[in-house]
């Protein structure tokens, strides 16, 4: 997959492409959804499919500080669309000047004179241009003036996986999957439902720094990490999750995770902090990342150190049953 960064040197003799546009948080699986119809219907055209995405996000520079939290990284949401067979990632920086373009100088300039769109594809709620006054009609419309066809296309999906219909009840209605909502999720800690609307566990990256050493002096030494700025950090808690290092992405270890501010300890910062069994080696300074597979319980404050010890213990037992480890 090519990657692109702005679209003012693309490669020599590029003809017609079929493009699908949209910040795409998460690539949950509405928008897998999306991205895979978009490399369909380039194969059957036999054209190259591209994703068109923003960074950073529109809202942090149309309405400063209202940046949500942020569900992927650019460089993990470029491995999750190559994933899905697309051609081309490509990445166009957001500016207070791209966001007074009306919608169509945007199509003419972006769709037309640069990527020589043959076909658009977005989701049914898809907005552009100066004031979000673009939508998919209007692409409709300007694709007839400007020769390439645009479809709007439902992120829905049936009743959430782990929802049950009693006897003689009827299905729920089908939801539309949103960023929004998986951000609500993660935020009252249900890190389940969140996986299940990206069709993945939620994964949260960054650093591993040093800490205050107390979980190693309890026995249960840590890897703290500092996370992106506007990462999606889920609601204080317990949570078993998958620990990998990006060196050995591939090797998957479990890993109890304390999300809070260690009230035991009468902390006040708020950190993330990964207990990695069956693992002693020194992590500090790898970039690391944790994939949420569910929520053990909520932060509590012991009156004593063997108090934590003795719940920690019950917590690494309970991330084995939930992840299936065994022992």
């Amino acid at each position: 997959m090519q990657r692109w960064r702005g679209l003012a040197d693309l490669p020599g003799g590029w003809g017609r492409c079929v493009v699908t546009i949209g910040v795409f948080d998460g690539v949950h699986r509405g928008h897998q959804a999306l991205i895979s119809r978009t490399v369909e219907v380039a194969r059957e055209r036999g054209l190259p499919s591209v994703v068109l995405t923003f960074d950073p996000h529109p809202s942090e520079v149309i309405r400063p500080g209202s940046h949500p939290a942020q569900l992927t990284t650019l460089r993990r949401k470029a491995e999750l669309v190559e994933g899905l067979g697309v051609d081309v990632f490509a990445v166009l920086p957001f500016t207070a000047e791209l966001s007074r373009v009306p919608a169509h100088d945007f199509v003419h300039e972006i769709l037309v004179d640069k990527l020589h769109a043959a076909a658009v594809i977005v989701g049914q709620n898809f907005t552009f241009g100066a004031k979000a006054a673009g939508d998919t009609e209007t692409l409709r419309t300007l694709g007839r003036r400007f020769g390439f066809v645009a479809f709007g296309a439902d992120l829905q999906g049936a009743t959430l996986p782990g929802d049950t219909v009693a006897a003689g009840e009827q299905p729920q209605t089908e939801i539309t999957y949103s960023s929004t909502y998986i951000r609500s999720c993660i935020d009252a800690g249900d890190v389940s439902a969140a996986g299940d609307a990206l069709g993945r566990p939620h994964r949260l990256e960054g650093i591993v720094v040093r800490g205050a050493g107390r979980g190693r002096e309890l026995g249960y030494p840590t890897a703290n990490l500092s996370t992106t700025r506007f990462a999606a950090v889920p609601a204080d808690g317990i949570y078993a999750c998958w620990f990998t290092r990006s060196g050995s992405p591939d090797r998957l270890l479990a890993a109890a995770v304390s999300v809070g501010t260690n009230p035991t300890f009468s902390g006040r910062e708020r950190t993330v902090e990964a207990f990695v069994l069956d693992a002693d080696e020194d992590l500090y300074g790898q970039h690391v990342a944790l994939d949420f597979v569910g929520r053990l319980r909520g932060q509590i404050r012991f009156d004593s150190p063997d108090g934590l010890v003795d719940q920690m213990a019950e917590d690494v037992r309970e991330t084995r049953r939930t992840l299936g480890t065994g022992h």
